[in-house]
């Protein structure tokens, strides 16, 4: 899985710094969907009654998030759950980073995915984690895949990234399955007890995409 931080919401950055702002100007319609529906999966923006199910999800799969996750540190709380969703729907209305639940045809919450706008302009970061009652099932593969055809979907959106530890083989299938290129591998810190610190940089152009779809 690459670094999704459900329970870690990124403050909004200061008004003084320049700010990635895929979504344009909200009189143009121009904005990422909010329900994506697969087959067998939705992607949907968090509501605030998602909360429960949210933390059922992740402590669930403590186990499984905490050797790859900075932020599974612990397992979650619901206070930090809350403030998760408020937190991303804020972020969502700010356009700087557009979190998904996946949900299953019964309701299940099988994970989530995002994209955060902290590569700077022109790019997004995808995120995501799954639940593990549900891995090697595409869910990732499946999220990442809608949410970069979303990303190439907003004006100004010419890049987006993937990035996990070089040892966490799991999340690097992701970005390669989806055609991306490994376009880094560079020397960063480790924060998850499986972690070895170099993180592996996957990466899309928009151009790129267009041709795979060709």
């Amino acid at each position: 899985m690459s670094i999704e931080r459900p329970s870690e919401p990124s403050e909004p950055p200061e008004p003084s710094e320049p700010r990635l702002d895929p979504r344009p100007d909200p009189r143009s319609g121009a904005r990422p969907p909010e329900r994506i529906v697969l087959p067998g999966l939705t992607l949907r923006r968090a509501a605030e009654d998602d909360v429960p199910a949210l933390l059922k999800a992740l402590n669930d799969s403590f186990d499984h998030l905490h050797p790859w996750m900075p932020w599974a540190a612990e397992p979650q709380t619901l206070e930090a759950e809350r403030a998760w969703i408020v937190q991303s729907r804020r972020n969502w209305e700010d356009g700087t980073d557009y979190a998904y639940l996946l949900e299953c045809p019964d309701g299940a919450i099988a994970g989530t995915v995002g994209l955060h706008g902290r590569l700077g302009p022109g790019a997004l970061e995808i995120g995501y984690w799954v639940h593990v009652a549900y891995i090697r099932r595409g869910f990732a593969t499946r999220a990442a895949e809608a949410v970069t055809e979303v990303a190439f979907g907003l004006p100004g959106i010419e890049r987006v990234e993937i990035h996990c530890d070089i040892a966490n083989k799991r999340s690097a299938a992701v970005p390669s399955r989806l055609g991306y290129e490994l376009i880094a591998v560079e020397d960063d810190v480790r924060e998850a007890p499986a972690e070895e610190g170099p993180r592996m940089r996957w990466g899309m152009t928009r151009e790129a995409w267009a041709r795979r779809d060709a």
